[in-house]
């Protein structure tokens, strides 16, 4: 509250935005630093976000979607050539991208708790793109069942390969990740 006593409301987008200019400022989301910059109470900030953790998923699947918008514009080939050319594409943009290495290297935990956890979300959200990905691209050959299955997959496969050094230490061929990829892709249609 303000010295007039007048609480500022703030919407969960008008958070959302204001942690992804944070993000990519810092390479992290600090909500001390981000609720002074929303010019709220930090109560105020949790009360509109409920965890850190969970405004986090939202700021890098935000960011992640963004990329993989561009990857999906920019595709040029169709079929598993076209999945895979957009995972190439999304691939290097996230590596290259300074705010998300800086995240990686900063909270390993939290990354991974984010990342790959169910309830964090980032996970969840990467699949049902990549479900739309699969039929962008050959909307009539896939099952209901094959289609969910060959998703999770297709991107647990593209996470070992982004995240090889969060979760192992070290980094995994990016070819022998691609060959994997496309088996799921050519042996569950």
């Amino acid at each position: 509250m303000g010295s007039t006593g007048v609480r500022r409301v703030v919407s969960r987008d008008q958070v959302l935005r204001g942690a992804c200019r944070f993000f990519l400022r810092h390479g992290r989301v600090d909500m001390d630093a981000l609720a002074t910059s929303l010019a709220i109470s930090r109560a105020t900030l949790y009360r509109v976000v409920h965890s850190r953790d969970g405004l986090l998923a939202d700021v890098l699947w935000v960011l992640a979607d963004r990329l993989l918008v561009r990857a999906r514009q920019e595709r040029t080939n169709g079929g598993v050539e076209g999945v895979l050319e957009v995972t190439r594409r999304f691939v290097a943009d996230l590596r290259a991208d300074g705010p998300f290495r800086a995240f990686l290297r900063g909270e390993p935990e939290t990354a991974a708790r984010v990342l790959f956890n169910a309830a964090g979300g980032v996970h969840r959200r990467a699949v049902t793109a990549q479900k739309e990905i699969l039929l962008e691209v050959d909307g009539g050959s896939w099952s209901t069942a094959a289609l969910d299955q060959v998703a999770f997959l297709y991107v647990r496969i593209v996470e070992s390969t982004l995240y090889a050094e969060l979760l192992s230490g070290a980094p995994l061929d990016p070819d022998l990740a691609e060959t994997a990829a496309r088996t799921i892709l050519l042996r569950h249609r």
